[in-house]
């Protein structure tokens, strides 16, 4: 249920940005179109998986980002660090996801003039660390956020345990830096999967 919270309107927003560049701009309507698909192509399938890799949510935040920069324009910019050796690492789906609405909606899209996300990927001390930063208000300002953190919350508690935290921290010279971190050493305390008869069955 905590996983199948993330926020949709984007795609009706999307939709409608798409409707009227076909009739104004059709060259970028294609691009947003195709930035569309390969976004839902990439969330749709492992919106229900326990698990699913670094590269991939790394992936699906691209086309998330492109998909806003296009509506955004010169407003939006956007850094991605993911290196290679992490790209086949495990980790929960849709988390990296709702961060990033999260820097778009509530910190760069309502104040600036211009503001730039980065998303960094990294292993330090046995820990991988996920993170996005945003250029926007910061901390004080943001109003509506709490949900969709607690949600991000509960979900790490439920699958580590005490061995993953998400941590919220101003950001230099302005914004938010929000890291989730998780404990590589650290078995998943993640459900088994239900067996395809029994989940037909309920």
């Amino acid at each position: 249920l905590m996983q199948a919270q993330v926020e949709p309107h984007f795609l009706f927003n999307t939709l409608a940005n798409v409707q009227h560049l076909v009739e104004t701009d059709p060259a970028s309507a294609s691009r947003m179109l195709e930035s569309l698909i390969q976004y839902l192509r990439a969330a749709l399938p492992r919106m229900r998986e326990d698990a699913t890799t670094v590269g991939r949510e790394a992936d699906m935040a691209k086309a998330f980002l492109d998909i806003h920069r296009m509506r955004m324009g010169s407003r939006l910019d956007y850094v991605l660090e993911v290196p290679e050796a992490l790209r086949c690492r495990a980790f929960p789906p849709m988390m990296l996801i709702s961060l990033v609405e999260n820097a778009i909606k509530h910190g760069v899209d309502p104040c600036c003039e211009a503001g730039t996300v980065t998303i960094r990927a990294g292993e330090e001390g046995g820990k991988l660390r996920f993170s996005v930063s945003d250029t926007g208000q910061g901390i004080s300002p943001r109003k509506g956020t709490g949900v969709g953190l607690a949600n991000i919350r509960e979900r790490l508690k439920a699958l580590y345990g005490p061995a993953a935290r998400l941590v919220i921290e101003e950001n230099m010279p302005r914004g938010v830096v929000a890291t989730i971190e998780i404990d590589t050493g650290a078995p998943s305390e993640a459900p088994q999967p239900v067996a395809p008869a029994a989940a037909v069955a309920a």
